[in-house]
């Protein structure tokens, strides 16, 4: 089932003034993230009209109906919202036409304006409803800011996750959120996590509780959203068990259809667990610019093998 939004989210958001205060729109619903200028729709042409997106009228559209006639005007928006569009948008502060405004109310269509420029506008508020709309699942670990890079941190219950973010708090990275992360499917490439609002910012600590990380370490140690970019797993050490050394291939854990680099760490007393996340973050962001130690240490064995097979055939002769 497709997720949807309250159109009153969308306008306290961007703080949209309403033009047309008669209709009640507190139940409409928007499901799809893409606006649409109806620039076709204006000339008169609703064929394949996609009339669930939030409508927005930029300058072109509204030069190009201060030229029409009354008459005009009055049979294309009346075409217009007996659609059923969710609501009309104008930009830069432009001023709808009374006829327009009695047609919407009519049909109970909100009409909106908002100071800001049309394609700004357009491009800010498709990215927040990608945002709002997206895939969501819930998953029980933790996500931190470790050097810019998102790593979620997964195990069974009372491993060590918490007291790994905490330690890891300490050293000034950041909690996003502890115990329950939300993970939003923003792209075929992106993944964002959050915290459900009644725990965001809390972290629980077994034989100490509940712990408001905001308040305790400041607002610098938190964060509201971040992008997942690597997956921790803390699993009991398992001798029997053989664990990669080298790190030549990569292991992907997958989430919503998206793959996401996943590492396996064993749990000893004595191991630093916020040295090896930092360790682990900043060897993932050193790959993304393009090095990779294991890759270069491999490549130093090939080249100093052929050096001495080179050196060995030089000897016999």
């Amino acid at each position: 089932m497709a997720e949807k939004i309250k159109l009153q989210k969308f306008v306290d958001n961007y703080e949209l003034k309403n033009l047309t205060p008669e209709v009640d729109f507190s139940q409409v619903k928007v499901h799809l993230p893409e606006l649409n200028r109806p620039a076709l729709q204006l000339a008169g042409y609703f064929d394949n009209f996609d009339k669930e997106r939030i409508q927005m009228v930029g300058y072109v559209e509204y030069t190009y109906l201060e030229s029409l006639s009354d008459e005009r005007k009055k049979f294309i928006y009346e075409k217009l919202m007996a659609c059923g569009i969710p609501c009309l948008i104008y930009c830069k502060n432009l001023v709808p036409d009374d006829i327009l405004l009695e047609t919407a109310i009519k049909y109970q269509v909100p009409v909106f304006s908002t100071d800001k420029k049309t394609s700004a506008f357009y491009a800010e508020a498709v990215r927040w409803m990608k945002v709002q709309l997206a895939p969501t699942i819930s998953i029980h670990g933790v996500l931190v800011d470790v050097y810019g890079e998102g790593v979620l941190i997964m195990g069974e219950s009372g491993i060590g996750k918490s007291e790994a973010a905490l330690e890891l708090i300490r050293r000034g990275h950041r909690l996003v959120t502890d115990d329950v992360v939300e993970i939003k499917k923003v792209s075929d490439e992106t993944l964002i996590g959050q915290a459900p609002d009644i725990t965001r910012h809390f972290i629980e600590l077994r034989g100490i509780g509940i712990i408001d990380v905001k308040t305790v370490f400041g607002v610098e140690c938190v964060k509201n959203t971040q992008q997942i970019d690597m997956v921790i797993k803390l699993e009991e050490w398992n001798r029997n068990k053989e664990y990669d050394r080298l790190g030549l291939t990569e292991e992907y854990t997958e989430f919503l259809g998206n793959k996401v680099v996943c590492h396996s760490i064993p749990i000893r007393p004595g191991r630093n667990l916020a040295v090896i996340v930092e360790t682990a973050a900043v060897n993932h962001r050193q790959k993304k610019m393009g090095y990779n130690a294991a890759v270069e240490l491999y490549n130093r064995v090939q080249r100093n093998l052929i050096k001495k097979i080179e050196g060995g055939e030089e000897d016999d002769e």
